[in-house]
């Protein structure tokens, strides 16, 4: 792939510039209190642009916009087919400004920009085309019941499909155009109209997609967008006219949203925490394995919540593994996010930085040894060395706590059984990898460890067409897959006596 060097779009400084609002109906509005959040810069710690910080009465007055979008707008007369053209034509108006969101994404999430421009972004693009059609392919069933105390009277049954209603789509800093979009398409494509709530540390590319939204012709209130921190995010999960929140977070916050979506049942999916074990046998390739552990810890920061931080390696390889991903973390390019050159970026706020830290400090009173890194590098924005502990018990805080920095935990092991147990002693279960060059040992494996993706002599393959979600305390439903539609529609029986 040729590298591209990073030239501002003409656009970005102006976006970044410009006074940013709520857009509830047809209105890009701000919020009644007046108040406003500062987002800053992860690379340089300056803020970047003010938000609104809507309050409960600004979540109402979109709800109130979705509901009536919902209900009587012209969006429900909307046939499937029209539904997946406006998809379309939103995805052709993100293909048109694709460099421009990547520099958005980059800038205002401390993203690597290489990474912004040919993952994330292009990921989003998957999403749109492959929800677009599905639009019209969303359907019941016919069923023949066959009810003993009616066996004389014939009967013809089926299933309906019907979007759930409004749907309120809270989304985290890490990835936020394409968690986003990872809500948005599907939501959309069953026939919900949607109440985005970006995280507040990063929503410069969502409120952005709004506006696109918007220039797409989307109807009034099918999308709106509201901005705050966690209260805006409690608002809308116990907002009464939302009949939908799906959350991608902290397992605590989940929580929260949980408990807030209850105030009226409403339908709730979560995609949260992980801790994703990593296991490397003695007989895998070994220098794609350690490049890629390298890489599913330290990508984006370690801000992943599938990143592979705890890395199980068989007694034998443990010295070579070590040694090889000590020399991966530090031919890392450290640099601000948007640098064509920059691999490791910045975490996303100073607050994040002390407690990944602390979280290193907590390992090394547990007895781990810093292999490499370890510290805050000394300059403007918050960046932190790509980090190798090891020699972590399994049972410690360090190994059983979710990072989410660039930290990576080694841990050695003797055998299968030991490294299945020690694997799966966690509360979480969103992701895994394996690496075997023995078939039958890879699939033992991976039927054996609770997580929601095993990845087998690979890891981080993301497709629209791939299930996306977690066991345990990772979360519930699946996104960015077929089955998301039913995260967004209710299924209604229809039974006809003939």
């Amino acid at each position: 792939m040729q590298a591209v060097r990073a030239v501002p779009e003409p656009q970005v400084p102006a976006y970044f510039s410009r006074p940013k609002n709520n857009l509830i109906g047809k209105e890009w509005v701000p919020a009644q209190s007046g108040k406003t959040v500062d987002v800053v810069d992860p690379s340089t710690g300056r803020v970047l642009l003010s938000t609104p910080d809507s309050a409960k009465e600004d979540v109402h007055k979109a709800a109130l916009a979705a509901r009536r979008a919902f209900d009587s707008g012209p969006w429900p007369k909307l046939t499937p087919y029209e539904r997946g053209r406006l998809l379309l034509k939103l995805a052709d108006l993100v293909e048109k400004h694709q460099e421009e969101l990547a520099q958005i994404e980059s800038v205002d999430a401390g993203k690597p920009i290489m990474q912004a421009r040919y993952v994330d972004v292009p990921l989003v693009l998957h999403q749109l085309h492959f929800y677009a059609g599905l639009t019209s392919k969303i359907g019941g069933r016919t069923i023949t019941p066959s009810t003993p105390y009616m066996a004389n009277v014939k009967f013809h049954a089926y299933t309906e499909r019907e979007p759930v209603g409004v749907a309120g789509l809270i989304t985290p800093f890490n990835f936020p155009l394409l968690l986003g979009m990872m809500k948005v398409a599907p939501a959309l494509a069953a026939g919900c109209t949607i109440i985005l709530k970006p995280d507040e540390r990063a929503p410069a590319s969502s409120l952005r997609l709004a506006e696109l939204a918007q220039e797409a012709g989307f109807p009034e209130g099918v999308f709106n967008i509201v901005t705050g921190g966690p209260a805006t995010g409690a608002a809308l999960a116990g907002e009464a006219l939302v009949d939908k929140i799906a959350f991608t977070g902290s397992t605590e916050a989940g929580r929260e949203v949980l408990a807030a979506a209850s105030s009226n049942l409403k339908r709730v999916s979560l995609e949260l925490g992980g801790n994703s074990p990593h296991i490397i046998f003695k007989d895998a390739d070994l220098g794609p394995a350690i490049a890629t552990a390298g890489a599913a810890a330290f990508t984006n920061a370690g801000e992943l919540c599938v990143a592979g931080a705890r890395l199980f390696v068989e007694d034998g390889i443990y010295d070579e593994v070590q040694a090889g991903l000590v020399k991966y973390a530090n031919e890392l390019k450290v640099g601000p996010a948007f640098d064509d050159s920059t691999q490791l970026g910045p975490v996303i706020t100073k607050e994040h930085l002390d407690r990944v830290l602390r979280f290193v400090d907590v390992g090394k009173s547990e007895g781990a040894r810093v292999v490499t890194g370890g510290q805050a590098i000394s300059r403007p924005g918050f960046f932190m060395q790509a980090t190798v502990l090891s020699d972590l018990g399994p049972r410690t805080r360090a190994m059983c706590e979710e990072v989410f920095g660039p930290v990576i935990k080694l841990v050695r092991f003797r055998d299968v059984a030991e490294v299945v147990a020690a694997a799966n002693d966690t509360p979480f279960g969103l992701g895994a990898g394996v690496w075997t060059r023995d078939v039958s040992k890879a699939h033992r494996v991976a039927s054996a460890l609770q997580a929601g993706t095993v990845y087998v002599n690979c890891y981080n393959v993301f497709d629209p067409a791939l299930p996306w979600g977690g066991f345990k305390q990772s979360g519930w439903g699946r996104e960015s897959c077929p089955e998301a539609i039913d995260l967004y529609t209710e299924v209604k029986t229809v039974c006809l006596a003939l």
